[in-house]
């Protein structure tokens, strides 16, 4: 009886532990200081074409946003524009940004510099919608401490590849043209065979 109620109390403070852990690490998108200037090579309302386009990002420390001291990392991603979240719960904001589905798209995570570049070309994985760009200063346990983001008529559109290329094309006219040549070719057999 007694180890049971040993493993039960070790098993409570574990809990207690773990949650206590994941509160205190969890960030919230209305806490973090927008401290980062970001902009972004498209122009407001441009498509962009998956595989195709390159996007230029380049963020840099706010004139008045004070230290940076904290800032190890910097981590830049496409997130969906409110536009394209609308209806769709697997892409909505959310402010713990544990839970958040805005930005699932990472353009790239380097070393923090206070000005810095980088250039993305667009996946052909990024599913079709508008896009705005975030980047978030991370510290050196991998949190988010600070933010900034494209202005909000910044946006851009991107277009994801249908996957029919013309080689495909081809290939079903090909077997579509076959398979009704065949129907035609056994049909006029059986027709030949029963007419003997």
């Amino acid at each position: 009886m007694a180890r049971q109620g040993m493993a039960m109390a070790l098993l409570v403070v574990v809990l207690a532990a773990g949650c206590w852990e994941s509160a205190s690490a969890a960030a919230m998108l209305s806490q973090l200081k927008p401290t980062l200037a970001v902009t972004a090579s498209p122009t407001p309302n441009q498509v962009l074409h998956g595989g195709e386009d390159v996007i230029t990002v380049t963020w840099s420390l706010n004139a008045t946003a004070g230290t940076d001291a904290e800032y190890k990392k910097v981590k830049v991603s496409l997130c969906y524009a409110p536009v394209s979240q609308k209806g769709r719960e697997w892409r909505k904001t959310h402010d713990d940004l544990k839970k958040d589905k805005t930005c699932q798209f990472k353009v790239t995570e380097q070393a923090y510099a206070a000005t810095g570049t980088v250039e993305y070309r667009v996946a052909l994985d990024i599913p079709t919608a508008t896009y705005f760009v975030r980047a978030y200063a991370l510290d050196a346990s991998g949190t988010q401490v600070a933010y900034g983001q494209t202005l909000p008529g910044a946006t851009f559109d991107v277009i994801s590849i249908t996957g029919v290329t013309t080689s495909i094309k081809v290939a079903a006219g090909v077997f579509s043209t076959f398979s009704i040549a065949s129907l035609a070719f056994f049909f006029f057999i059986e027709k030949r065979k029963k007419n003997n």
